[in-house]
């Protein structure tokens, strides 16, 4: 038996084209029992493969191929190891490492870790040696022993019976030199070894599109003789039986791939909101909880409302009882599912933007239908008034956060979200990563430029992709769909050639962008719930996971358009 604990996954956006679902239906189809996501120097996969993995009865390893500095003599030099969660702390410690990373030491345009961080966040982390890219493996084929041990010793001590010596076996020159150098070592140092496979791709024969996938990112050309190959044909994900006979001479380094998955025990709490704490001030001297503020200020704001819609006192005193009997309606249903918080964070930044001299729209979507919205002056609308119902914004059968549309000036948006950053805590407060994909007619011309065909032929198959703003549409549903793509894929080499491949590479994950409006508010440090990223070149920082993956880990989106 045996778990594959290297895998490079469409996140790692360069260097892989294994799509999480597929590499998760492969373990599950070969019956391994566990099985690791380690993209480089992040974890924006990881939430979609934890929840993939656990849905096919497969135990999900998060962890994290890094870049090192700090080893040996030359402070500034780098390696590569990787790192696995065994645990909550050790989770919440990769999330610290690679934040930091990204947002204090880009290097050449990748996160370095820093070996003083490491050392400071180890715990409820493992680490593998990284192989041949490691520092370990890179002394050992260079035939330097009295450094290879050197550094062993010192990340021995740092991962006490944590660190274990990786061997792979995928194709490569250095590779026997790199195998039999880390046996004996750890037979003379007493550690242990660890067989893993540098998966980049899921078959055997889908290595030219992962080709294509890295010539696209280098800007190169397929057919390049010239191009430093980086990768081997035998870097697809290989079954359990493939494993166990490539690495039948050292049974231990098998055996040890189970022994980590079992001490690998993460289990991530998913679907519960974490609100931040919104601070209560007193009221006449008087320390209220936050359910009896939201009521106070709640039916305070409908008076003041109501004194602007009803300037006579007795048209007043006649329209009150409904108004009144809609709002308890409306508070003891979020008071009921949890969310007065949400509606005072709200509510407070936008009254600082419409103090501060930040024009703020009068509300839109389902959040008008609220009159607590009305009331705190979230929305400027009167919900009775156009018969607006609450039901659509929030409902107890359907539990979700509430989500208010809020529209602030463009030239003043930053200011209300620098507002939240002061009052919350910078470490409390970021926007929201997206990823970009490839789709159809952009993987045709990015793979007919790395094919080398003329852009004038790729350009013309690519226009002949249906153009529907609102409808996804693929390839193939664009060959059924339009009679002369499908003429040409019948009768053309070169158009057959061209499609076969982007095909594979359709879909997949591109770039890392920002969410045009998303803004994240946390209760607390933000790595205690997603790890950050941070665009080389810019000052902001995102989470490393989408809107749907900081939702599901609890953290509350607030949209600022």
């Amino acid at each position: 038996m045996f778990v594959h604990l290297r895998l490079h996954s469409e996140f790692s956006i360069v260097d892989s084209t294994c799509r999480i679902d597929d590499v998760v239906q492969a373990a599950a189809e070969d019956h391994q029992p566990a099985l690791a996501i380690t993209d480089l120097s992040n974890l924006f996969g990881a939430i979609k493969f934890y929840k993939a993995a656990r849905g096919k009865g497969v135990q999900p390893i998060l962890g994290a191929e890094i870049f090192l500095e700090g080893l040996g003599a030359d402070p500034l030099a780098l390696s590569r190891v990787m790192v696995l969660v065994q645990s909550s702390q050790g989770y919440l410690n990769l999330s610290e490492l690679l934040a930091r990373a990204w947002t204090q030491n880009v290097v050449k345009a990748q996160a370095v870790v820093k070996l003083a961080w490491l050392q400071e966040l180890s715990e409820g982390l493992i680490l593998l040696s990284g192989a041949q890219a490691g520092p370990v493996g890179q002394a050992l084929v260079q035939g330097d022993e009295s450094r290879a041990t050197e550094v062993a010793l010192q990340l021995a001590s740092i991962f006490p019976h944590r660190f274990y010596l990786e061997l792979q076996r995928a194709g490569r020159p250095e590779d026997a030199v790199q195998v039999a150098g880390a046996v004996r070592l750890a037979a003379r140092l007493s550690l242990p070894v660890v067989a893993t496979h540098p998966v980049q791709f899921l078959h055997e024969d889908d290595y030219e599109a992962h080709e294509a996938r890295v010539c696209i990112s280098e800007g190169e050309i397929l057919g390049n003789q010239r191009r430093v190959r980086k990768f081997t044909g035998d870097q697809y994900f290989k079954t359990s039986a493939q494993m166990c006979a490539l690495f039948a001479d050292v049974p231990s380094a098998l055996a040890n791939t189970l022994e980590i998955a079992k001490r690998c025990n993460l289990t991530l709490v998913l679907g519960k909101p974490q609100l931040p704490n919104f601070p209560i001030p007193p009221v006449n001297g008087v320390v209220m909880s936050v359910e009896d503020y939201f009521r106070h200020v709640s039916h305070e704001g409908l008076e003041a409302r109501l004194r602007h819609l009803y300037p006579n006192e007795d048209r007043r005193s006649a329209e009150r009882p409904r108004y009144t009997e809609r709002l308890e309606f409306e508070l003891n249903t979020i008071l009921k599912m949890g969310f007065p918080g949400y509606f005072l964070i709200v509510g407070d930044f936008i009254q600082w933007a419409k103090s501060n001299g930040c024009p703020v729209g009068p509300g839109r979507g389902s959040g008008a239908g609220s009159l607590v919205a009305y009331s705190l002056k979230i929305t400027d609308l009167d919900p009775l008034q156009y018969n607006l119902l609450f039901e659509r914004f929030l409902n107890p059968e359907r539990v979700s956060m509430p989500d208010f549309d809020i529209d602030f000036c463009q030239g003043n948006r930053d200011r209300v979200i620098d507002y939240v950053k002061l009052k919350y805590g910078k470490d409390a407060v970021s926007q929201i990563a997206t990823f970009g994909t490839m789709a159809a007619r952009a993987a045709i011309r990015d793979v007919g430029r790395v094919l080398d065909m003329s852009y004038t032929f790729c350009d013309g198959i690519s226009k002949l992709i249906p153009n529907k703003p609102g409808t996804h549409i693929t390839i193939d549903g664009a060959i059924k769909a339009e009679p002369v793509l499908a003429e040409r894929l019948a009768k053309e080499e070169d158009v057959k050639t061209l499609l076969a491949l982007a095909q594979k590479l359709e879909g997949m994950t591109r770039n890392v962008g920002m969410h045009a409006g998303g803004v994240l508010i946390a209760p607390g440090k933000l790595t205690d719930f997603t790890p950050l990223y941070q665009q080389p070149g810019s000052d902001s920082a995102v989470s490393q996971y989408d809107k749907d993956d900081v939702e599901a880990v609890g953290l509350v989106k607030f949209d600022f358009l």
